[in-house]
């Protein structure tokens, strides 16, 4: 599996994964010209910007170390940006999904880390 598709896949182990928690998916995918999040899901009434990672291994570190804090600071502008064009004020949170596929064909391990990025303002941090 090459890296694009490990990145789809993992995509939508994460999706099936939030959605047994009881997160509605609304989006996926969104871009703009500030970048792109992932998934976009409604947890009870908090809005969710959610950033999937995904690894075949953890040679060069797990999945959620992969969101450093340049990454970080590119989810917040995009998700800031997705609540300007939408014209949403409401309580808001990212969290990261971090995927790994162990080999042999095992089942992946599926990780949901809540306010994993922290905005500023009134929004951000619900939980």
């Amino acid at each position: 599996m090459d890296r694009r598709m490990v990145g789809v896949e993992g995509e939508a182990v994460a999706r099936r994964f939030l959605e047994g928690l009881g997160f509605r998916i609304v989006e996926e995918n969104f871009a703009c010209p500030l970048g792109e999040i992932d998934l976009i899901a409604k947890d009870g009434e908090i809005l969710v910007f959610v950033e999937v990672k995904t690894r075949r291994s953890v040679r060069f570190g797990t999945p959620a170390e992969a969101v450093h804090a340049k990454k970080q600071r590119q989810i917040l502008r995009v998700a800031e940006a997705y609540l300007r064009e939408r014209r949403l004020r409401v309580p808001c949170r990212v969290d990261v999904v971090a995927v790994e596929f162990p080999p042999h064909g095992s089942e992946p391990k599926v990780e949901l880390i809540r306010n994993a990025v922290q905005g500023t303002g009134s929004t951000w941090g619900a939980v």
